[in-house]
């Protein structure tokens, strides 16, 4: 098992450029099951869970070839089997999106539970209820088992709006015959990009970037080449990252166009960005002071479908907050376990309360203290955060089980060690 050392309190300075966004790389894989063409993808993220898809995309019977560390081609001809490799399934939740994909082109799909992050329980009913509306036929004995003879449009709404959800009735309602009215979708910049992608593949999808999608079918997609954007969740950790640090980062190609909300809840911490065209700049003595409600009340910050906070952010804000000085309310209304992350914090001396499985409350300014007898990642975004309260802690840090960050961000050391941070990854 790899392990990171950091040794905290070395303000970070540079340049850095965002990987591709981890969370758009698994559905615009997924779509290549929908044509025989080659569909290839640049500016794919060089991290585990994408090189977990690629294997399984393979497994399937489709040809990848690797153009080099972001780049891949795809080309679907005859599928092996429509059940994907219960291993490599089983760890990680993006896989989920080949659901959709596959019932659309082999009228049938065999999942069997997927992994990803412990952050509570993640449901799949939302899928399951979208795809039924289209004409599947489900049984569930463990493993997920979908099967259509035909699929037809119709008009959907979510109980919830789920992204994984929203871009498997997007994958199966391309070819459906007629228009699927699809209603409460998600909208996060990936279900833009998928949608994007697919409308140059010959589908017609409108309503893109709105909770309201059109879909009228078609007969059949054609291949195509698509660029990713950038990981927005990776800029918005930079974010945190430069404000801890006291350091003056520039983000490049940090599309701020997909950053408002973000902006808004970090000027609430004290921290004001300037937005050079695409790019982000960060400068060094932020004011850092959290900005009180109306009658000095305190500021919650909470999570919600896009285009509000995103959860995957919750975590690496919260680190921003304990070196922000006033209070503030974390409200994460998503999973009932993704804060639990914070008892490590705690152990490190930030004054935190945890008022239950859904909300925290942070006093800052705290002074952080490193951990030399090692914490644990739980998951990606809870990993990441550990990492930002390291480097500004006092001492050195140890962090384990740091696969759990590897399967979100590309380099992240490498990264790191640009901009001057003392980091230092060792086998245990």
């Amino acid at each position: 098992m790899d392990a990171f050392i950091i040794e905290g309190k070395a303000p970070l300075n540079g340049v850095v450029t965002p990987s591709g966004n981890k969370n758009a790389a698994f559905p615009l894989i997924s779509a290549a099951l929908l044509t025989d063409q080659p569909v290839t993808l640049h500016n794919l993220p060089d991290i585990g869970d994408v090189h977990t898809m690629l294997h399984i995309m393979e497994d399937l019977g489709v040809e990848v070839t690797r153009h080099n560390i972001h780049s891949a081609t795809l080309r679907a001809g005859a599928l092996r089997t429509t059940t994907p490799d219960p291993t490599r399934f089983a760890k990680m939740r993006g896989a989920l999106v080949l659901m959709g994909s596959l019932l659309a082109r082999e009228g049938e799909v065999r999942l069997c539970q997927p992994g990803g992050d412990q952050i509570g329980r993640r449901r799949v009913d939302t899928h399951i209820m979208a795809l039924q509306a289209l004409g599947a036929n489900f049984q569930y004995n463990g493993d997920f088992i979908l099967t259509a003879s035909h699929l037809h449009g119709q008009d959907i709404l979510l109980e919830e709006a789920s992204v994984t959800a929203t871009e498997n009735t997007i994958l199966a309602a391309v070819l459906a015959k007629g228009t699927t009215t699809l209603r409460n979708a998600a909208s996060e910049p990936h279900v833009q990009d998928l949608c994007l992608m697919l409308n140059k593949m010959g589908a017609r999808i409108e309503g893109i970037g709105s909770n309201t999608l059109t879909i009228e079918g078609v007969k059949s997609l054609k291949g195509v080449e698509y660029t990713l954007g950038p990981d927005y969740l990776e800029v918005g950790s930079f974010m945190a990252l430069s404000a801890v640090t006291e350091g003056e980062i520039l983000i490049k190609n940090a599309a701020p166009e997909h950053l408002r909300m973000t902006l808004m809840v970090y000027k609430r911490l004290g921290l004001e960005p300037e937005i050079r065209h695409d790019d982000l700049f960060l400068p060094d003595n932020q004011l850092m002071v959290i900005m009180p409600d109306i009658g000095a009340a305190i500021p919650k910050i909470d999570d919600a479908p896009w285009p509000a906070f995103p959860a995957d952010m919750m975590s690496v804000t919260l680190v921003a907050a304990t070196q922000a000085t006033g209070t503030v309310l974390f409200h994460e209304k998503m999973y009932e376990s993704r804060l639990y992350f914070v008892d490590r914090l705690i152990s490190m001396g930030a004054r935190i309360v945890l008022c239950d499985p859904h909300r925290a409350l942070v006093q800052g300014p705290s002074t952080l203290r490193g951990d030399r007898q090692g914490i644990s990642s739980p998951d990606i975004r809870a990993g990441i955060a550990l990492v930002i309260a390291a480097l500004c802690a006092e001492g050195p840090t140890v962090i384990r089980n740091i696969s759990q960050i590897d399967r979100g961000y590309e380099n992240i050391e490498g990264k790191l060690l640009e901009l001057g941070a003392r980091i230092k990854r060792v086998k245990e």
